[in-house]
């Protein structure tokens, strides 16, 4: 690893760029889902480059997020009434990642202004689209999903674990739950000067169902009565092996 971050560093000598920009690596391009798959854990490193000119005043920050696919959801609030628990109030979100994360190289008020984080939605909150809210309190339905997908891992903030070194070197790594769906997950990294993003890089990582799981999976998808019907057989087979074990273990 001490010979990629020295590559990186002579990269950042030899090409020409802006006063100062950032230089990217992965350890792996892409994640494979399997049946014993249990997560995966991804390196993000790097370098600043800079032209040679005097750098701008304030300080050096890196921020680093890893956004999975997004989709609309709707979320609800239970009420008890007539002495039973109904859906009650619904807010529709227009747009939120399956799985998100931050890490940063610092505390948020030193690293991101309030305003450059409404412009690039950045933080967690930012990065989840509610429309057409129709109750007074819509907020506490997006903290409310904030919350519920936090505690099973897809929503992480990590303040201060992006190493970064010399203002110059910076690194951090991604561990991803074995939750997480399938599709495109967008890693955007966001150099700051003084609070203020001076660049920002982007990168996709796919991640994808192989082997025996993606073939059901295709298959639940593109034909799902041949799916059902294999289903069904084999739920047949497992109850008629199980009833014939017992039978032979009585005798």
């Amino acid at each position: 690893m001490r010979f990629v971050y020295i590559a990186l560093a002579l990269l950042c000598l030899t090409m020409p760029a802006r006063a100062e920009e950032i230089v990217l690596g992965l350890s792996q391009d892409e994640v494979a889902i399997t049946a014993t798959f249990e997560g995966s854990r991804i390196l993000i490193f790097g370098a600043v480059k800079r032209d040679g000119t005097e750098t701008a005043e304030g300080d050096l920050g890196v921020i680093i997020t890893v956004s999975g696919p997004k989709a609309p959801i709707t979320v609800r609030r239970k009420e008890r009434r007539y002495g039973i628990w109904i859906n009650a109030d619904a807010v529709e979100v227009d747009s939120a990642p399956s799985y998100y994360s931050v890490s940063t190289s610092g505390p948020f008020e030193s690293v991101l202004k309030g305003v450059e984080d409404l412009r690039y939605s950045i933080t967690i909150p930012h990065a989840i689209r509610s429309v057409g809210a129709t109750v007074e309190d819509s907020e506490a339905f997006t903290e409310a999903l904030i919350r519920i997908r936090s505690d099973a891992r897809l929503y992480s903030t990590f303040v201060g674990t992006v190493d970064l070194e010399e203002d110059t070197l910076f690194r951090t790594a991604i561990n991803l739950p074995s939750n997480i769906t399938e599709g495109n997950y967008e890693a955007r990294i966001f150099l700051t000067r003084g609070g203020v993003v001076i660049d920002e890089y982007d990168t996709v990582i796919p991640v994808e169902k192989v082997g025996i799981e993606r073939w059901l999976y295709r298959m639940a998808q593109d034909n799902a009565v041949l799916y059902g019907l294999m289903s069904l057989a084999i739920a047949v087979a497992a109850g008629w092996g199980a009833s014939a074990a017992f039978a032979a273990l009585r005798r």
